[in-house]
């Protein structure tokens, strides 16, 4: 690797990492640590092939990467541990209804992990149906199909839970 590449490799890292630790920790449902482990890997895949992709689209590589190691780590343990989130604070604030969030983060974890990746890309990740399909490996009908269902499993869920 040329100290071109070296160097952009560097500034990939440094603009990207957090986002695809954000995107892992979601997938993967699992630990903080679990998703590092994951996009370590990614990051060392990238780097092995960062001269034939650094002209393409390296983050779309690597997203790919985190993704398909989460699907496939969580149909090896068949066992999707809980992300841990720190307690909101007792006194409300202004913003976002951390309550509903978790709520919603707890419903996406339940969510088998294919149907769980599409969600998180297509609507965490904003990545339009096509996009989601080619990180996945799938048809858009696919992704139509899973986020159709994944969404109505989590409305149904959030409307069982709601007190009449």
């Amino acid at each position: 690797m040329t100290d071109e590449d070296e160097a952009a490799f560097d500034e990939f890292v440094a603009a990207r990492s957090t986002a695809l630790l954000r995107t892992a920790i979601l997938v993967c449902g699992a630990s903080a640590h679990d998703a590092e482990d994951l996009v370590q890997g990614a990051l060392e895949k990238v780097y092995r092939h960062w001269s034939r992709i650094r002209a393409d689209n390296p983050e779309a590589y690597a997203r790919k990467v985190v993704v398909n190691s989460a699907i496939t780590r969580s149909r090896r343990r068949r066992v999707i541990q809980e992300i841990t989130f720190a307690a909101p604070p007792d006194t409300p604030v202004d913003g976002p209804d951390l309550g509903l969030r978790e709520a919603m983060l707890a419903e996406l974890r339940k969510l088998p992990a294919r149907m769980r990746a599409v969600l998180v890309l297509r609507y965490w990740e904003d990545q339009s149906e096509a996009e989601t399909a080619s990180l996945l490996g799938c048809s858009v009908g696919t992704v139509k199909s899973q986020a159709a269902r994944g969404l109505a499993r989590i409305r149904e869920a959030m409307v069982e839970g709601v007190p009449a």
